[in-house]
């Protein structure tokens, strides 16, 4: 019976799909700015951390967060590119149906599919994405696609060379001066911390200084939240 009924409801033209998927990207591109926000607001309690552990002779933790400051820094830009990609599907939607009302139907647009079927990759829209496709394809504004799979051990040696930079400039930039009264054979100690367990290398880090433990954990836990 209720098949019946979808089969009998009459199908909304192409205005009012291409203002319904219009206003639903817009929510989403909101969503996106709202997960920004959030973890830059976090990164601010991470920076104070960070120097509070530095100013202490932690530098273990201190390494140890500023990994966690690249790690959100790296969402952020994602995020940012999700959002842009996003409007340009609303973009190019407004293209497809204004063609449409010279050819009387939704023509199929590849630019919206390959957009479509990047930020179906992306963790953080990938569920609102794989609906869009699916609504897309109904329409025929998009042919049924495979994602391909990421080999992301092709240049793992350079994302880590690349993170380990971008580890020292946060650290340099929050804790420079604090570190640098260090002697250098206890600096380089204390920056080797993290690297005595694989899998368990953060929280060995911040095996020292006991008391600021838990504070820590709490720390990486809300980045850990707002990232996801």
């Amino acid at each position: 019976m209720e098949r019946m009924k979808n089969m009998l409801k009459p199908k909304p033209n192409p205005q009012q799909q291409l203002r319904d998927w219009q206003r639903r990207l817009r929510q989403e591109c909101r969503n996106v700015e709202r997960q920004i926000r959030d973890i830059q607001r976090e990164e601010k309690s991470v920076q104070k951390a960070i120097r509070d552990a530095a100013k202490r002779n932690d530098m273990g933790s201190a390494k140890s967060l500023a990994k966690e400051i690249v790690r959100s820094r790296q969402t952020v830009n994602r995020l940012y590119e999700n959002k842009a990609q996003l409007n340009s599907i609303s973009m190019h939607l407004g293209e497809t149906v204004a063609i449409s009302r010279t050819v009387g139907h939704l023509s199929k647009s590849a630019e919206v599919m390959k957009l479509v079927n990047n930020l179906m990759k992306a963790p953080e829209v990938a569920t609102t994405m794989q609906e869009f496709s699916k609504e897309m394809l109904k329409a025929g504004v998009i042919e049924e696609t495979v994602n391909d799979t990421i080999d992301l051990a092709l240049d793992t040696e350079d994302i880590e060379e690349e993170t380990e930079e971008e580890v020292d400039k946060v650290l340099t930039a929050l804790a420079g001066e604090t570190a640098a009264e260090l002697p250098e054979a206890v600096r380089k100690e204390k920056l080797k911390q993290p690297a005595m367990g694989e899998g368990s290398a953060e929280d060995g880090a911040i095996a020292e200084g006991a008391d600021d433990e838990e504070e820590l954990e709490e720390i990486r836990a809300r980045l850990a939240k707002v990232r996801s």
